[in-house]
């Protein structure tokens, strides 16, 4: 797995300046005044951080972002990076600052001088998260990152508030794996055992086979994965942090491990792309991790189905009625609308066996979701205004893009179906909200649930702040935040 970069925190050293052979990290505000480190690497470098903060060129660097000034003279240091930042910045500039380091940072060792700056924490979690790479099916050799070591004023208490982002960086980079994997390395088999590995980390992780969901009725996640020769399975993994009498919420993941689309066949431009299918699962598996990681106060259930849709002689057809774990009947009219049919199934085995105080499941469910939102911003659909306020409130907090959607009865004709209780698509009109709608009716009255499609952003063609393109981690801020905030009082 990439593990998060390494990054250590000091105390502030003026001679550590002066010695420093790779990159140097200095912050200036608003203001434009030097601090105290930055004056020593003013006098160091003969003045040329002065001249270039009273220049026209720091003037038209906004908050969080870094413009270097290379091969200093009268320094050892290959750069100096200078970043627009105040002492107080928002967590969004510090994160942003971070990553604009990270992107400088190549190979060279790095001082960051946060100094007395509130933001440190941020700082070495942005750079830390836009530092990934995923380079594991790369031949020759590889170049190593340097070291960062963050000189605070304070580094005992930034280093303390480091520590849940750790788990957090580690979240998200166990997310990005597992989303940028390719589909004959990521298959169901190797994705459970994946989070089978995680009971190291204290959670009770249970793999459910096909003959297992068989005999729990889950007719709707096995028709998708019927004509692929990996197994099709449903992983649970239960964080128990909180008090015993404590229901715990309900993360539930879409995991397509490949989606051709089934008899529905996509076309071929493109499909390399549906790797990623497995998107929501990532999400679940990379909260979970986090919440472990950190020692979470709370009780989370992460759910996964795992199935992979391919056609063959064995692959359901349009046209075929499959019965849900529910009982209720769907009328396959296109079996690319096969996430559905699996999320169906597990929110139904959620609530039958956990009576969650809430759910929210994630899923790269929709195309028309990205004509709507774009890569900016997750759909969000929820049958309870506080959960979802909770939610959004947690995903600006974070930094993700979250938008709320309707819902509404109306939407439920397009679902109708003259042989089954409902068709699995509704048509072309509000494809997103009738895929939502579908849903709804796998929850239960009085359960509070969140649907959350990231097929916009849980991999992305071009970079984002914190993330190279590809897979972003999206959601496991947001999630972690929610639980911290929601459920750890």
């Amino acid at each position: 797995m990439s593990t998060p970069i390494g990054i250590t925190f000091a105390e502030n050293d003026l001679d550590a300046i002066a010695e420093q052979t790779g990159r140097i990290a200095v912050f200036v505000g608003e203001e434009a005044k030097l601090d105290q480190l930055a004056r020593r690497v003013n006098r160091l470098c003969k003045g040329a951080l002065a001249r270039f903060v009273e220049s026209a060129a720091f003037s038209k660097l906004k908050p969080g972002e870094a413009a270097s000034l290379t091969s200093p003279a009268g320094m050892e240091a290959i750069a100096i990076d200078v970043v627009r930042l105040d002492r107080r910045p928002t967590r969004k500039d510090a994160r942003k600052a971070g990553a604009a380091l990270a992107k400088l940072q190549g190979d060279a060792d790095v001082l960051v001088l946060a100094g007395a700056n509130r933001g440190a924490a941020d700082i070495a979690f942005g750079l830390a998260l836009r530092a990934y790479d995923f380079d594991v099916h790369k031949t020759g050799e590889k170049t190593a990152r340097g070291a960062v070591k963050v000189m605070a004023s304070k580094p005992e208490a930034v280093a303390a508030d480091a520590g849940p982002m750790a788990a957090l960086a580690e979240g998200v980079f166990f997310s990005r794996d597992l989303v940028n994997e390719p589909a004959n390395v990521l298959t169901t088999d190797d994705f459970a055992a994946r989070l089978a590995a995680m009971h190291e980390l204290g959670l009770d992780v249970e793999i459910l086979e096909e003959d297992q969901l068989k005999e729990l009725g889950m007719g709707a996640l096995l028709a998708v994965g019927q004509g692929s020769d990996s197994p099709s399975k449903v992983v649970v993994m239960q964080w128990k942090g909180g008090a015993d009498d404590q229901p715990p919420l309900a993360l539930v993941g879409k995991g397509v491990v490949f989606d051709t689309g089934g008899i529905s066949l996509k076309p071929a431009q493109g499909m390399e792309d549906m790797t990623m299918d497995m998107g929501g699962a990532g999400v679940v598996a990379g909260v979970m991790r986090t919440l472990a990681l950190r020692k979470a106060k709370a009780n989370v259930v992460g759910l996964v189905g795992l199935v992979e849709n391919m056609p063959s002689g064995n692959a359901t057809r349009p046209g075929d009625i499959v019965t849900s774990m529910k009982g209720d009947t769907v009328e396959v009219i296109n079996t690319d609308a096969e996430g559905r049919l699996v999320l169906a199934d597990v929110l139904w085995y959620a609530q039958e066996r956990f009576a969650p105080a809430g759910i929210v499941d994630l899923a790269t469910l929709t195309g028309a979701i990205i004509i709507g939102l774009g890569h900016e911003n997750a759909g969000v659909f929820s049958n309870d205004d506080d959960l979802c306020a909770a939610f959004l409130k947690a995903a600006e907090a974070e930094g993700e893009g979250a938008w709320r959607m309707p819902l509404g009865e109306a939407y439920d004709k397009q679902l109708k179906s003259t042989l089954a209780d409902m068709k699995n698509v509704g048509g072309r009109p509000a494809g997103s909200i009738t895929a939502a709608q579908f849903l709804k009716r796998f929850v239960k009255d009085g359960t509070p649930w969140v649907h959350l499609d990231i097929a916009g952003v849980a991999s992305v063609k071009e970079e984002t702040m914190l993330a190279p393109k590809g897979a972003t981690g999206w959601g496991v801020l947001a999630l972690d935040r929610l639980v911290a905030d929601r459920y750890e009082g």
